[in-house]
């Protein structure tokens, strides 16, 4: 072997050694893992509905799960006021596809119901929504919603058992009434009697805590 050649095969080996150790290094410089996202898809309930966004139930979560997660997921809040199960099912492939979430909260039905969907239509769009996510390798925890009284009582009825219904089916965890404890408080609703204030965000977050935790 002559001296050039050696040099090369040294020099070659070195190229090699350097990238072996660079390896670690370019992994980490992607960030983190984004299979830790909590992605929320919702609609005004979830969106910071005509208070400031900082005192909304999903921005006070991600102050939450720094405070008390040892490894703090991202908080990925995709809720549009006015969204529909139908909008939001045209939406989700991509959401997914982009943020890779390890848990999908969905809190939707309230649109549909205002606009007249059947709950049969609705249980449709979550059952996909739900299918879609666990597809992903995602868990998911469905927020269910009620509907005021003037709508009578059997459609009440099936609009929680639709929820109901698909949480059993697909085993995912479910909070019946988002609102619970401040939907009949005035004090802490809007004047539109829809949306809860910002002073009931706090109690909207500790309805949804319990059962998300265990999905971090």
């Amino acid at each position: 072997m002559n001296q050039a050649s050696g040099k090369g095969r040294v020099a070659s080996m070195g190229w090699l050694l350097a990238g072996l150790l660079l390896m670690p290094m370019l992994a980490c410089a992607k960030g983190p893992d984004t299979r830790a996202a909590v992605l929320v898809v919702g609609d005004s309930l979830s969106a910071a509905h005509n208070i400031p966004a900082a005192s909304g139930w999903v921005n006070l979560l991600q102050q939450r799960v720094k405070q008390q997660i040892k490894a703090p997921p991202a908080i990925i809040n995709a809720s549009i006021s006015g969204e529909t199960t139908a909008g939001a099912l045209t939406r989700l492939p991509g959401l997914l596809e982009k943020h890779r979430p390890s848990v999908v909260v969905i809190e939707l039905g309230g649109n549909d119901a205002l606009r007249g969907l059947t709950p049969a239509q609705l249980r449709g769009n979550l059952e996909k929504m739900i299918v879609a996510s666990q597809k992903a390798d995602a868990k998911v925890l469905l927020l269910g919603i009620d509907v005021p009284p003037n709508y009578g009582p059997a459609y009440r009825q099936r609009l929680r058992q639709t929820y109901a219904e698909l949480a059993k089916q697909y085993d995912v965890p479910l909070l019946p009434f988002l609102l619970e404890g401040v939907a009949l408080k005035p004090n802490l609703m809007q004047a539109d009697g829809l949306h809860p204030t910002a002073a009931a965000q706090p109690q909207v977050l500790d309805n949804v805590w319990p059962l998300l935790k265990p999905l971090l």
